[in-house]
């Protein structure tokens, strides 16, 4: 299944050598988490104020295949899989055209804001894992 979006490459995003700056390639991949979670119904002020929840990034990892310059309109495909009660990690493929151009890996962990200890997911992020992912919530 998974979430697809697009995202044209914009100058900002690119270093003195015209490609796309490491690091923004995981902002992409951020931006297009942002969007699946929307797609979701999922609020995305409320979400990210963190008031009692929060999903802080534990792991990221990224590897580059291709250079994506400015201009380039890519595919982002995001795909979350649940790892526990309290974690989950999203894959997401950059591709320019059919070619895969990036693969980039974040590990979220579900934490309490009051005390920064692991909380079960809640509902609607079951509900976001059912949305985008390959298997039913919980199953993997």
């Amino acid at each position: 299944m998974g979430y697809v979006t697009e995202h044209q490459v914009r100058f900002h995003e690119t270093d003195g050598a015209g490609v796309v700056y490491f690091a923004n390639e995981l902002v992409i991949c951020h931006s297009a988490y942002e969007a699946s979670l929307a797609a979701a119904g999922i609020d995305l002020g409320i979400f990210f104020k963190a008031e009692a929840i929060a999903y802080p990034i534990a792991h990221a990892s990224i590897d580059y295949r291709r250079p994506l310059h400015c201009g380039d309109r890519i595919t982002v495909h995001l795909t979350p899989a649940r790892l526990d009660d309290s974690s989950f990690e999203i894959q997401y493929q950059l591709k320019l055209g059919d070619m895969l151009a990036a693969q980039a890996l974040t590990r979220h962990v579900c934490i309490s804001v009051a005390d920064r200890r692991r909380h079960p997911l809640p509902t609607e992020m079951e509900q976001w894992l059912g949305c985008w992912g390959d298997s039913p919530a919980g199953e993997r």
